[in-house]
């Protein structure tokens, strides 16, 4: 269970550092930790985050740009609605012009 709870605390050290107005896959930050198949975990700790206002969850989406994670918000509407006021846009639950909001933690974040 530790190791599961370490986990969430690294994924939620990266959501806290997704920039306002932009957006980052569960496979982006699991890469990013080095645990490249751990999308679904990522998933899991997003879940998990709801009531901790703190973390980001509503910038996290799939590998398209799909609110998957929508249900999980206290409110079906709630993702769509932090993201907009953000500045997105989002179509049917996806959002639009996704690359040019795509923040890549790999990418961004330098490793010392």
């Amino acid at each position: 269970m530790q190791e599961k709870s370490n986990f969430f605390e690294k994924v939620y050290a990266v959501a806290k550092l997704i920039p306002f107005g932009r957006v980052t896959s569960y496979g982006a930050i699991a890469k990013y930790l080095g645990t490249p198949k751990s999308a679904r975990m990522v998933g899991w700790a997003m879940n998990s985050a709801h009531g901790k206002p703190e973390i980001p969850a509503h910038r996290v989406v799939n590998r398209i740009g799909l609110l998957s994670g929508k249900n999980n918000f206290a409110s079906p509407t709630l993702m769509e609605d932090l993201l907009k006021s953000e500045g997105l846009t989002i179509l049917e639950d996806q959002i639009q012009n996704f690359k040019s909001h795509y923040w890549d933690p790999t990418e961004e974040l330098h490793l010392d």
